[in-house]
C-alpha cells in the first residue's frame, strides 16, 4: 500500500484509490508514525488516485508534505495545523475547515464552505468555490483566483480574503474586522459594507499576499470590502497617523 521511492528520500507513495475516507486516514497516520524523514529534510507523502473520498487528510498536526492526485471529498484538510498539502484535483464542501495553520492549496474546484472558521495557515483554491467562502474565519488568508458564491465571509471576524472572480449576494455579511479583496464584481453587498479602493499599504501587502499564494495578478485591480464603520474610522483619521491594528 506505502512505499518508500528510495533510501535517500523521505518520500512515501500511498495508493489512495481503494480506501475509503476513514481508511486513507488511518494509512497516513500509519506511515507517519512508522516512518521519519532523514534529519532535516520534510517528510512528503504522494497520495495517488483519490477518488472523492470524504474527511480525508483531517488534524495533520506534523510539518509534513502531503501531494494529493485526484479529487476528495467534503471536509479535506479540516482542522489542518502544520502540514502542507498540495491536491491537484477538486473538492467538496467545508474544505480547509477549522484550520488554524499550514498551507492547503487546491489546483480544482471546491465547494461551498471554504475555509470556514479557520484561525489561521493559507487556504488557496485556484479553481471556483461555492457559497459562503470563509463563513466565520477568525483568523487566516484565503484566497480563490476563481468565482465564489453568496454570502461571501459571512461572519467573518478576522482573516483577509482574495477574490479573484466574481462574487454572489451578500457579500461581507455580518463581518467584523476581516477584509474582503476582490477583483471582479460583487452581485450585491450587504447592509453596513462598504466596497472601496485601496490604499498605499492595502496595495502592497495584497502584492505580497498574491505572490506568497502564487496568484498572478496586479493588486491594483482589486478593490477592498470592509464594514461602513471602519471606513468611516478611516475617513477620520488624521492624515499620516499610523494605525498600529492594520493587518
Amino acid at each position: 500500500m506505502a512505499k518508500k521511492t528510495s533510501k535517500a528520500s523521505p518520500d512515501l507513495v500511498l495508493q489512495a484509490s481503494q480506501l475509503s475516507g476513514r481508511a486513507l486516514q488511518l494509512a497516513l497516520q500509519s506511515l507517519l508514525t512508522n516512518v521519519k524523514a532523514d534529519e532535516g529534510a520534510m517528510l512528503v507523502v504522494h497520495a495517488l488516485d483519490t477518488a472523492g473520498q470524504h474527511s480525508a487528510l483531517m488534524g495533520l498536526s506534523q510539518s509534513i508534505r502531503v501531494n494529493v492526485g485526484g479529487d476528495l471529498g467534503d471536509f479535506a484538510c479540516a482542522y489542518n495545523q502544520a502540514a502542507k498539502v498540495m491536491i491537484r484535483g477538486n473538492v467538496g464542501n467545508g474544505v480547509g475547515d477549522g484550520m488554524t495553520g499550514g498551507a492547503v492549496r487546491v489546483y480544482g474546484r471546491a465547494g461551498d464552505g471554504v475555509g470556514v472558521a479557520m484561525s489561521g495557515g493559507t487556504l488557496a483554491v485556484y479553481g471556483h468555490a461555492g457559497n459562503s467562502c470563509g463563513a466565520a474565519m477568525c483568523g487566516g488568508e484565503i484566497f480563490v483566483r476563481g468565482d465564489v458564491g453568496s454570502q461571501l465571509g459571512v461572519g467573518a471576524r478576522r482573516g483577509t480574503i482574495v477574490v479573484g472572480g466574481n462574487a454572489g449576494n451578500r457579500v461581507g455579511e455580518a463581518i467584523g474586522q476581516a477584509t474582503i479583496y476582490i477583483r471582479g464584481e460583487a452581485e450585491s453587498l450587504a447592509p453596513g459594507v462598504v466596497e472601496t479602493g485601496l490604499r498605499e499599504r492595502e496595495r502592497l501587502r495584497l502584492g505580497l499576499l498574491l505572490i506568497n499564494a502564487a496568484i498572478k495578478g496586479d493588486a491594483n485591480e482589486f478593490r477592498r470590502i470592509v464594514p461602513k464603520a471602519i471606513y468611516e474610522e478611516e475617513k477620520n483619521r488624521p492624515r499620516g497617523e499610523i494605525d498600529p491594528s492594520w493587518r
